[in-house]
């Protein structure tokens, strides 16, 4: 006892020795359990999958998880360049407890204080603070049964690395815990003649199928069940090393480190410090108050820098660009990513093939614009230069009379958009939509069944750190008013100023977009006169073109930077909050962001389309902004191709710079400073003297920062592709190429880029579903108000059977246009240059339906315009409710559970019953067995006693009785 004593105080007062010690014990506890090793020895360095990084140094254990850890610069007293290995047994740990825990080496502190120390020494002591929860936390995990593995030898100087390994036993433990479903047996898929179509089909499509062994058709489907310990039995267990794949691996792990808690928690932050302002610190047992759990605390405080599982794959069929035609490996994404990420490119790719009969319709749509432009008399009569049609002037003073003729391009440019077809091309679209819909609410089913999530309900999640925290700020601060400790809890009086901040904050930015909608207005008109004013007759004819896509130029940078500022303030009123779990916080998140970006990326689109040239007045009484600039007009073949230039330069160039550019060059770019930052100049040369590690390697790719971006993106282009298409029945095509790219970009994005995120499940896409059919019931409404509005399909139609003399379209655009004495023009606003066109304008005319100057109430309203108007809203109200009418006669006849699928559930619950059945016949036979032959060779030792037979008797007899 008193060796025992002599040698735990020397280990206590000398790390090196406990090093030593520790390293020694261990191997001499577990050397007769070779499963269970804990002392790495230390492989050759030609062992491949050592080298990698992928295993611990025994060349035996595959790393699940990866936790990495500020070290302090060679030189340091502190700093360790070793490998060591912290899976100690709880008899190894429980001795080096019994002595306490080990004093921190240098100068103690003084009674008063025990943490105080010199100022010089401040760092080192939230150094050590750190690296004292470290080690409780890596204990503590051990005792969970984790093996760990400490690595601070490596080429990435400053950061130290936790490889963690998930025994078999603890694999076991988590999957009942977690209650996840593991094959069973094979069943059939599907019956004879579905299964025969199924392989018809998939041998004519073979050369789209990515070349992998798990997309091949299979007649067998793996029953699955919960796992349990107790019914092993039933599970396939011929492979122990496969059974768990490296993605449940990995998230048994990070299970196991959400809820892993430090027994302390020392808080000397000035937050904390309020609270208690008699205390210079504060140490807080978890017992009594619960201090914030897991990893995500000790990633928020610094303890720990990053916690990622390990890339082990490569899919060559998926990222490459070569195979952008094929379709995705969704099982073997799934199998690698987990549920919620196989879901969001089992979305695109359902998004993705259901554009490809859109873009065809538009296409044709756009095609029949073309050629039917030549026959289109409205354009025809604006091109007629005999008709000789002076029009107002565009601006004041600068501007001068025009003839009608000169806007010839822009009325034959603007039939390629407004023409019939376009009305039956947005209610195509309508029903595409919901056809969209639920083809995917089938597809999503499909992938719940093959993925055995059709049971799955979600859990609730941990607490998030910060809430936590926050928790604990109102408990201390509860204490040390009323010297109670009880459990507290945020209340919407607690959030109602960040509810407030929100509301104000998400109003300023609506302002600011506004606000810069109206800034671009000024810019077009002032833009407008001064080339008007330009000497340059090129200048002066292409003053329209030049105006419209400057504008729209100068829209799209501000939404691309508007876009990040959104992103980062959605973010920031969020953590104001104060979420109480992830899946909270993110369907927060994802409701700022969305209202921000869209109203940043369609408040352009929507002036253009609906306010632009009905708030200008007519000439003789303009209206003017600050006095001097005057609203501006839409153009003689209307506002609808000036819409179809702002939606087209809009989407593409957010589907070219923001989408593909920023995607990969943002994460290549962050690399690149966390190389620079690590100090690596030379990377290049090192890496080809010796290969990085592949947890040194993931520790430099960019942090998984979720799947908000990547669906933001595609539902603001749903919005491009569906809320405005009756101007542009090209956006389903630009569309389709953008996301032909997209999925192979985020493919090399998510294997090449970033981190690989831990596996999370999923049955649905969430908040995005409801989102997406929100947008398509309010596309349904723009568009009926783009057709009746925008366009000239109201008044032409209007035109051809209550005014046109003959039935047709000859005379519309005189129809169209009001007359205006130029001798009424408010003084100061007349044109500079009245003979322009080489006579005298008396009469001059302008789009609008007002009474002529001659009648009795000159410049009023007339008549036409009252009717044009009824018209247009009767057809607002018809086509709205036609569609969507429609659309849910396609909601219903579409079920949402595809009829083998359902088949197949039932199917499975009766075999899984049998299974169980026989199994439990199986053991009571082999029971009986046993039972049958002990009792024959009990008998037949002892039948020939005096003993025995006299025992026999009565029990002979107590049967038949």
């Amino acid at each position: 006892f008193v060796c025992y004593n002599v040698l735990f105080s020397l280990i206590a007062e000398n790390p090196h020795v406990h090093s030593i010690f520790t390293f020694t014990f261990t191997a001499f506890i577990r050397r007769p359990h070779p499963e269970r090793l804990t002392i790495s020895s230390y492989r050759d360095k030609e062992n491949t999958r050592c080298r990698h990084g992928l295993y611990f140094q025994d060349g035996q254990r595959r790393v699940d998880y990866v936790l990495t850890y500020p070290v302090k610069k060679p030189g340091s007293s502190r700093s360790r360049r070793h490998t060591s290995l912290l899976t100690d047994n709880a008899f190894a740990r429980s001795l080096r407890r019994a002595r306490g825990p080990a004093p921190a080496p240098g100068p103690r502190p003084s009674p008063e204080d025990p943490e105080a120390g010199s100022p010089g020494h401040g760092m080192d002591c939230h150094e050590d603070d750190k690296r004292s929860r470290r080690e409780e936390f890596e204990g503590h995990l051990t005792d969970m049964g984790l093996e760990l593995e400490k690595d601070e030898d490596t080429k990435t100087p400053g950061v130290g690395f936790v490889k963690i390994h998930a025994p078999w036993n603890i694999l076991c433990r988590e999957a009942e815990f977690m209650k996840l479903k593991m094959p069973t047996k094979k069943v059939k898929n599907g019956s004879s003649v579905v299964e025969k179509i199924n392989t018809f089909i998939h041998k004519v499509t073979e050369p789209l199928h990515p070349n992998v062994e798990e997309n091949r058709t299979q007649s067998l489907k793996h029953l699955s069940y919960p796992f349990s310990r107790e019914k092993q039995h039933l599970f396939d267990l011929s492979d122990r090393d496969s059974f768990f794949d490296s993605k449940t691996r990995s998230s048994i792990v990070f299970e196991v480190l959400k809820r892993t808690k430090c027994t302390k928690a020392k808080y000397s932050m000035g937050k904390l410090m309020k609270f208690a302002p008699n205390s210079s610190k504060l140490t807080l047992k978890c017992s009594s108050l619960s201090c914030p759990p897991g990893i995500t605390s000790l990633l928020g405080s610094g303890v720990y820098l990053a916690a990622y599982p390990l890339h082990d794959l490569m899919y060559e069929e998926w990222a490459s660009y070569s195979v952008f035609y094929k379709y995705q490996p969704i099982s073997l994404i799934r199998k690698y990513f987990g549920e919620k990420i196989g879901l969001y490119f089992a979305w695109l790719g359902v998004y993705t093939q259901m554009l490809i009969p859109a873009s065809l319709v538009g296409v044709i749509v756009f095609l029949y614009g073309c050629v039917t432009v030549d026959d289109d008399i409205p354009s025809m009569e604006i091109c007629d230069v005999r008709k000789n049609f002076t029009m107002c002037p565009l601006c004041d003073r600068v501007c001068s009379y025009w003839n009608l003729s000169s806007a010839c391009a822009t009325a034959r440019a603007s039939h390629l958009f407004d023409n019939p077809a376009t009305v039956f091309f947005s209610i195509f679209m309508a029903l595409w939509a919901a056809m969209f819909m639920e083809h995917w609410k089938r597809r999503q089913m499909r992938l719940n069944y093959e993925w055995d999530l059709t049971g799955f309900e979600e859990e609730e999640d941990h607490p998030r750190a910060e809430y936590e925290f926050r928790v604990l700020q109102k408990t201390l601060k509860k204490e040390h008013k009323s010297q109670k400790a009880e459990k507290e809890k945020l209340t919407c009086k607690d959030r109602f100023p960040a509810y407030m901040t929100n509301i104000v904050m998400m109003l300023l930015m609506i302002g600011v977009t506004f606000a810069i909608v109206f800034g671009v207005i000024l810019y077009r008109i002032s833009t407008k006169a001064a080339l008007h004013m330009s000497s340059n007759p090129t200048t002066r004819s292409n003053v329209r073109l030049t105006v419209k896509a400057t504008a729209a130029i100068i829209n799209l940078v501000v939404i691309l930077i508007l876009d990040e500022v959104y992103g980062a303030v959605a973010r920031w009123l969020t953590v104001l909050e104060v979420p109480k779990t992830d899946g909270s916080f993110e369907e927060r998140l994802i409701f700022k962001t969305f209202i921000l970006k869209f109203v940043n990326a369609f408040t352009p689109i929507i002036y253009i389309a609906f306010f632009r040239g009905r708030l200008g007045g007519r000439p003789g009484s303009y209206l003017y902004v600050f006095e001097s600039y005057r609203m501006e007009e839409c153009a003689s073949g209307g506002c609808l191709m000036e819409l179809c230039i702002q939606l087209s330069i809009t989407m593409l160039g957010k589907q070219l710079i923001q989408n593909n550019l920023f995607e990969i060059g943002v994460p290549k770019l962050k690399k690149l400073i966390r190389y620079i930052k690590s100090k690596r100049a030379s990377f290049q040369e090192e890496e080809r003297e010796k290969r990085l590690q592949r947890y040194e390697t993931d520790y430099f790719l960019e942090p998984y920062a979720g799947l908000t971006p990547e669906y933001m993106e595609m539902i603001i282009q749903f919005g491009f592709v569906t809320l405005f298409v009756a101007s542009f029945p090209l956006a389903p095509l630009f569309a389709l190429l953008n996301n032909i790219i997209e999925i192979r970009l985020d493919a090399k994005k998510f294997v090449a880029e970033l981190r690989r995120p831990v596996a999370a499940r999923a049955k649905d896409i969430g908040i995005w579903y409801n989102i997406l059919r929100g947008v398509a019931k309010v596309a349904v409404i723009v568009n009926a108000f783009v057709i009746s509005f925008t366009s000239d399909f109201i008044p032409r139609l209007v035109y051809q059977y209550m005014y046109s003399p003959d039935g047709s379209m000859h005379g519309f655009v005189n129809h169209t246009l009001s007359y205006f004495n130029v001798s009424h023009f408010q003084n100061g606003t007349q044109p500079i240059e009245p003979l322009y066109l080489g006579y005298q304008v008396e009469i001059c005319r302008y789009k609008d339906y007002r009474e002529p100057p001659w009648s009795s109430t000159p410049y009023e309203i007339s008549k036409e315009f009252w009717t044009v108007l009824a018209v247009r809203l009767a057809f607002v109200i018809v086509f709205q409710n036609v569609v969507m009418w429609m659309s849910d006669i396609v909601d219903w006849l579409i079920p949402d559970i595809p009829k083998d699928i359902s088949l197949q559930i039932h199917k499975e619950k009766i075999l899984m019953v049998d299974l169980f059945m026989k199994e439990e016949q199986g053991k009571l036979h082999v029971l009986d067995s046993l039972v049958s032959a002990a009792a024959k060779e009990h008998g037949g030792r002892n039948s020939h006693s005096p003993l025995a037979r006299s025992r026999s008797i009565p029990h002979t007899y107590s049967n038949n009785y």
